[in-house]
C-alpha cells in the first residue's frame, strides 16, 4: 500500500534555551531533522516525505540541506498557525490513496520497528497511534491544592508516527479547527472514527529541553 508521511517541524528554541529552532539544532554532527527524515527515508524509500516549516525557515533549511550535503528527496510545505493548520497544509499535497503518517520533527529517535508496525496496523484498522506505558505514579488534581491518585494502567503516553487511511485523515481534517486537537488522533476521533494504539520505543522522545537533547545524543 502506498505510504506517504507529514514531518511537522515549526518548533521554536525557546525552551531549549536557543535562538535557533530545535528542528535545527545539531544532534551528532548534523541537525536533528536530518536524522527523523533519514529514518523514515531508510524504512522505505518510495515514501513520499512532505516536511513542514514555518515560512521564514524555508530559506534557511534550505541552506543547511546544502551544507550538509542533505540529498534525500522531500518536499517541503509551509506551516500554518498550529498543528492542525500546518497537517492540512501537507494533505493538500497528498493523495486520498494509500496511509499517511504524521510525525514529529523532532522525535528522531522512533524505531524502525515501530514504524513499519504503524503503517502495517493502519491497513486494516485505518487509525493508529504508537504508545507507551506509563512509570511513574500519575495523580488528578482537583481544585488549587488538592489531588489523588489515578491508576496508571488506564493511561498511555502516545507518541508519532499517528498512521491513518489517507481518505479517513484528509475528512477528518475538512472539520473546523478546535483548541482540543492537540494531536491528529484527536482529530480522528472527532470525526467519529476510533483510534487503534501499538507499542511505541521508549526512546522515541521528543526533543524540547536541553536535557532530552543529551539523551537524544547519549542514545544515538
Amino acid at each position: 500500500m502506498k505510504r506517504s508521511v507529514i514531518i511537522v517541524a515549526g518548533g521554536k528554541g525557546s525552551r531549549m534555551g536557543s535562538e535557533t529552532p530545535k528542528q535545527f539544532l545539531l544532534l551528532k554532527g548534523k541537525p536533528v531533522l536530518m536524522h527523523t527524515i533519514e529514518v523514515f527515508h531508510a524504512f522505505d524509500k518510495n515514501m513520499k516525505i512532505i516536511v513542514l516549516l514555518p515560512v521564514d525557515q524555508m530559506t534557511y533549511w534550505k541552506q543547511l540541506c546544502v551544507e550538509y550535503d542533505f540529498a534525500i528527496p522531500h518536499q517541503t510545505a509551509e506551516g500554518g498557525a498550529t498543528r492542525f493548520h500546518s497537517v492540512r497544509n501537507g494533505l493538500a499535497l497528498l493523495d486520498d490513496e494509500g496511509l499517511i503518517g504524521v510525525h514529529d520533527g523532532v522525535r528522531p529517535l522512533v524505531s524502525p520497528d515501530v514504524i513499519e508496525a504503524c503503517y502495517r496496523a493502519a491497513e486494516w484498522k485505518q487509525a493508529i497511534i504508537p504508545v507507551t506505558d506509563i512509570v511513574e505514579t500519575v495523580r488528578l488534581v482537583e481544585g488549587e491544592d488538592q489531588s489523588k491518585t489515578v491508576p496508571r494502567d488506564q493511561y498511555k503516553l502516545v507518541q508519532t508516527p499517528q498512521v491513518f487511511a489517507a481518505g479517513l485523515l484528509k475528512k477528518a481534517y475538512e472539520q473546523s479547527y478546535s483548541p482540543a486537537f492537540t494531536d491528529d488522533a484527536s482529530v480522528v476521533e472527532a470525526s467519529g472514527h476510533p483510534v487503534y494504539m501499538v507499542k511505541g520505543n521508549r526512546e522515541n522522545i521528543k526533543l524540547t529541553t536541553p536535557f532530552d537533547l543529551k539523551v537524544a545524543e547519549s542514545l544515538l
